[in-house]
């Protein structure tokens, strides 16, 4: 499903061609001669694990770094590279990044024509007329803004659809006959499943002017059921261009990764009958009365729809959000939830690995070896003589035993990629020994390979005798590391898998019979 221009059938030469594309940074090759083609209406995706060039690749289509060799076409136009920094609207190429690049601040209308307004320093701006395109524009997508709203009054899938738009009708001011290039760099994580198929609907249909698309992703089914062709890069390299439809999802696990990983279900250990955590009664925003018992070692899962309220109970017991009642029994202490925080948490050994990393987990402007010091303060680290050494020595351990890469840890932490912070995050709290590990999301945003890690860490410390409550979506990921799934409807726990009835159909299938309410298993589970 390759659409061409309308009206330019007889055009057969590619859209994008990239050829023969290198980056070195210093010694180091980054990029090493990656060549692919995109046809006019093509949806291409782009694979490979955190370093393997892909941010690289889309910095030399946008200005950012000036390859050392190489040549790239679009529209049948060579581009004049290195290109100017901000000079690749000119040539028909939009980006939306991860964080999008929205002004919250400003209307909708002001952030979708920011950059003409700019351009054209208009004294007076006629706003009727400006609201009236960006309505018609919206309805041309069969979308329903009020381009007179704030972007801050927008949910996370409209701020990702209102990204997506503007990029595309740069393209159309800037290249109204060449189909131009949209790059999507990992648009999808924070969103649920219904807006992801939202964002893919509009993405469809913006092809159908014969823009070609890259999307950037570690979702290898997002991959799968939204591109055409998806190439993989690994160490620079392409190793692979891959047909989406045909190709198997072990198929792009082993072009990514250079080997097969086992993606089943673990196999795991037989469980004490211990029991090591009782959650007794908790209530709070989203949840009623539940109660929740955990033996020694086990990975609880947790999961639902989107609004079930599963995702919350993590941030209540962990006392970042306030509960209302109910208490925690761990380790022979029993603590009211009511009140609880996180200091109090942590004292009890509990910890709590949040899913927003860059907004929550990690400190952006302090380096790696500082954020993994953060929780030993005051323990292993002296809060009055906490000295660089010591904080150093700690780091060096820890970047070693979770692979973080580059092993630097006097680096600043938002130069890792996404799957190298994580394994800081992770490192930064399992280094205590925690008795209760509490997850939410853990390997969104994470490439393939680094997802296996954190699965083994997570494994780890649940045979050392924790216990792990992990709140997620992805069913796959429950699939592989739990010993025991709960399904939440309306704050209650509706449905317990455990053994073999823990496989990603069941547990989406239980999720989605979970509207009726009905319960299968008793509620103190």
């Amino acid at each position: 499903m390759i659409a061409l221009v309308k009206g330019a059938a007889d055009r057969v030469a590619p859209n994008v061609r990239i050829e023969e594309v290198s980056k070195d940074f210093g010694p180091a090759r980054v990029l090493d001669g990656v060549s692919f083609e995109l046809a006019y209406g093509e949806v291409h995706g782009l694979l490979g694990h955190n370093g393997s060039g892909k941010s690289t690749l889309i910095k030399v289509l946008t200005g950012v770094h000036a390859p050392n060799g190489g040549r790239v076409w679009i529209g049948g136009t060579q581009l004049p590279l290195p290109l100017p920094p901000g000079d690749f609207n000119r040539y028909g190429i939009a980006v939306v990044h991860q964080a999008l690049g929205l002004v919250p601040s400003l209307t909708v209308t002001e952030n979708l024509l920011v950059r003409r307004l700019v351009r054209d320093a208009n004294v007076a701006i006629n706003w009727q007329a400006a609201h009236r395109e960006v309505a018609g524009l919206f309805a041309e997508y069969g979308l329903t803004f009020n381009p007179r709203s704030m972007v801050s009054e927008l949910s996370p899938v409209e701020r990702a659809l209102l990204a997506i738009i503007r990029a595309f009708h740069e393209i159309s001011q800037s290249a109204p006959d060449r189909g131009g290039l949209l790059i999507l760099d990992e648009p999808t994580p924070f969103l649920p499943q219904d807006d992801v198929e939202r964002l893919f609907t509009l993405v469809r249909r913006l092809t159908e002017r014969g823009t070609s698309v890259i999307f950037v992703s570690h979702d290898i089914d997002e991959v799968i059921e939204l591109t055409d062709r998806a190439t993989v890069l690994r160490n620079g390299r392409v190793t692979a261009t891959l047909e989406s439809k045909s190709a198997s999802k072990a198929d792009f696990i082993t072009a990514i990764v250079g080997r097969e990983l086992h993606t089943g279900r673990a196999a795991r250990p037989p469980l004490a009958s211990e029991v090591a955590v009782t959650i007794k009664g908790l209530s709070g925003p989203g949840i009623p009365a539940t109660d929740v018992t955990l033996q020694k070692g086990e990975v609880l899962g947790i999961t639902g729809l989107i609004g079930s309220g599963y995702d919350h109970l993590p941030y209540l017991v962990y006392g970042a959000r306030p509960a209302s009642d109910g208490t925690l029994t761990l380790g022979g202490t029993e603590a009211p939830l009511a009140g609880m925080t996180p200091a109090r948490a942590m004292q009890m050994g509990v910890v709590l690995v949040p899913g927003d990393r860059q907004g929550a987990a990690i400190a952006e402007s302090l380096s790696v070896a500082e954020n993994m010091a953060l929780p030993a303060l005051g323990r292993r680290i002296p809060n009055f003589c906490a000295s660089g050494s010591a904080v150093l020595a700690i780091a060096r351990d820890l970047v070693r035993r979770f692979d973080v890469k580059p092993p630097v840890p006097d680096m600043a932490i938002k130069g890792l990629s996404g799957g190298n912070q994580q394994k800081v995050v992770l490192a930064k709290w399992l280094q205590s020994d925690p008795a209760l590990i509490l997850l939410d999301e853990p390997t969104q945003g994470v490439d393939v390979g680094a997802r296996q890690q954190v699965y083994e860490f997570i494994q780890q410390a649940a045979e050392a005798g924790a216990c792990v409550i992990c709140a997620s979506s992805d069913h796959e990921q429950l699939e592989t590391i739990c010993d025991r799934v709960l399904v939440f409807s309306h704050g209650q726990i509706v449905a317990s898998l455990s053994g073999e009835q823990i496989t990603k159909h069941a547990i989406t299938e239980r999720c989605l019979t979970s509207v009726e309410g009905t319960l299968d298993q008793p509620k103190d589970a």
